[in-house]
């Protein structure tokens, strides 16, 4: 019996206390390589550079630190996580990275490297398509010695970031969740609610409203399925690092999470347009997309692989390593 991946959690330790446990170290390695960003903000107090009555601002505290420098404290705690949620894994769960990963013999890196072209190009070419539809949207921010300094920061540490989302949203949780209440649905949903949830500190929920919470929950939502029909976390891998880190090469905004010495910046002020930007991708790029990797992969059973049952599988067919 081939086990689906939910059902890879099974080959590890897979007690539900475990995974409350594992999810606290994972954010003890956020908090650790928070550390930098802290250090700089103590810095910054003892030196009278603070207005500590904005200190709840998120838009205030992106402005704290040159972008480059802010991006790098952005990202370090996403690193941490990621470090602290495999060494959990292997210790805790006495799982293996591949059964977290794929249901797969091993990880299919051509699917992770595949998807990230294809989206990398396709959202990229959105914004070039934007940028000479409305020139006057946008100022080129390009400096050359900023922006190397950028695609450093951003090639070797976006995608620890999205990896450390996926893994233990689209990875961990929803094979935890998943072995604990014995179904699929119950786990989709709700990794993909509290994925949005997270997000919602980000300074664009401040400009735009509640509203873009449709997008980060339907973002989540779209991942998970992509999981569970492909019986693994590849494609949603290679997705997730496209769209952050050509995001954060490409465009920039004053009023987003991201501040980079990007090659544009967008100084529009989102309006009705913004709002196709949350429910078109939502509501029709990203089923499109689904649909597109249905055929490509051969994807079948679309209604037992979202909503079927988890079953235990028999001991001889797995063992825990």
């Amino acid at each position: 019996m081939k086990l689906n991946y939910i059902q890879q959690a099974y080959t590890g330790l897979h007690d539900w206390w475990r995974y409350i446990i594992g999810v606290i170290i994972a954010i003890i390695g956020v908090f650790i390589f928070s550390g930098p960003h802290m250090a700089g903000i103590l810095y910054k107090q003892f030196n009278n550079e603070l207005d500590m009555s904005r200190m709840d601002d998120t838009n205030y505290l992106l402005s704290l630190f040159e972008p480059n420098l802010n991006l790098l404290f952005m990202l370090l705690p996403f690193a941490g996580g990621l470090l602290f949620l495999i060494f959990a894994v292997k210790l805790l769960h006495k799982q293996t990275f591949k059964s977290l990963t794929t249901s797969r013999a091993k990880i299919d890196w051509k699917r992770v490297f595949s998807m990230f072209m294809v989206w990398g190009v396709f959202s990229s070419g959105l914004v070039v398509l934007d940028y000479y539809l409305s020139p006057e949207d946008y100022v080129v921010n390009f400096n050359l010695n900023k922006f190397l300094v950028l695609a450093v920061i951003a090639i070797v540490l976006v995608p620890l970031q999205t990896s450390f989302e996926e893994y233990l949203f689209r990875g961990y949780l929803m094979q935890g969740i998943g072995v604990l209440v014995k179904n699929k649905w119950v786990p989709l949903i709700i990794t993909s609610v509290v994925f949005g949830m997270l997000h919602i500190a980000n300074p664009e929920v401040d400009k735009l409203g509640k509203v873009i919470m449709v997008y980060y929950i339907g973002t989540g939502l779209f991942l998970g399925i992509m999981t569970l029909m492909d019986k693994g976390l590849e494609l949603a891998l290679g997705f997730h690092a496209a769209n952050n880190l050509f995001t954060a090469l490409l465009v920039t905004a004053d009023w987003t999470a991201f501040q980079t010495h990007s090659i544009l910046k967008d100084t529009s002020e989102p309006t009705g347009a913004a709002f196709a930007d949350i429910f078109m991708p939502v509501f029709i790029v990203f089923p499109i997309i689904l649909l597109i990797l249905g055929r490509v992969y051969g994807w079948k059973n679309w209604k037992d692989k979202l909503f079927g049952q988890v079953e235990e599988p028999p001991k001889e067919d797995y063992k825990i390593i």
